[in-house]
């Protein structure tokens, strides 16, 4: 069967989007309080209007998480709230971070208590609106994000990590709580596998060929 190179093109790219399907949220629960654990799958459709996130979009007592931009290179240092221990520090330029954001959006004032693990360990955590502002170039995606200057968490919230895990314990209402976290490169986040690349090498090396033999 004779295969054109569009169609072994198209192929190649259909293959590395099954690769790279992968989450880089590994799992969460709710361990006390309220709501249960769910990572949504970017467009989502869980918030009103759908794809947005920031001023009571969700309306529910669930813990949400979704990835952001993955594997970026960090240009200019970067302040975050908490670099371990509960420590305020910098990541310096040259780090190699993926994004998550992590967010509590009840009806009424609600509290809860979970965790959130990733595939690869967590470098820091922005819990403030300054911080979380300065680091929104991570977002890498379409997501609307409403009411920025309220995310961030209150007096008496808190997050912390280990390891590749965060941990939540926050109380929120109106317009909820928002946390983004910064972990080291993901293995998971959408790379060309070694196949792919070879079937993208057959694709360029047939295109050459044809051209080669039109213009002879």
């Amino acid at each position: 069967m004779r295969i054109s190179v569009k169609k072994l093109a198209a192929l190649a790219f259909a293959s590395m989007a099954v690769a790279s399907a992968n989450a880089t949220i590994i799992d969460g629960r709710v361990t006390a309080g309220v709501g249960s654990f769910v990572e949504l799958s970017v467009p989502f459709s869980e918030s009103d209007p759908d794809n947005t996130v920031g001023n009571n979009t969700f309306q529910d007592n669930n813990l949400y998480a979704f990835n952001e931009g993955q594997n970026i290179l960090l240009n200019n240092d970067l302040a975050a709230d908490d670099v371990g221990g509960g420590a305020a520090g910098t990541l310096l330029a040259g780090t190699v971070v993926a994004s998550h954001y992590v967010f509590f959006d009840p009806r009424a004032s609600r509290s809860q208590e979970g965790w959130v693990s990733f595939d690869s360990n967590i470098l820091a955590i922005m819990t403030k609106t300054g911080t979380m502002a300065a680091s929104d170039f991570l977002l890498n995606n379409n997501v609307d994000y409403q009411n920025p200057n309220a995310r961030g968490l209150e007096s008496g919230d808190s997050a912390w990590f280990s390891g590749s895990t965060v941990y939540v314990d926050w109380k929120a209402s109106t317009p909820g709580d928002y946390i983004r976290i910064l972990t080291a490169y993901s293995p998971s986040a959408p790379i060309p596998e070694p196949s792919s690349l070879l079937l993208i090498g057959i694709g360029l090396a047939g295109l050459g060929f044809s051209r080669k033999k039109k213009g002879a």
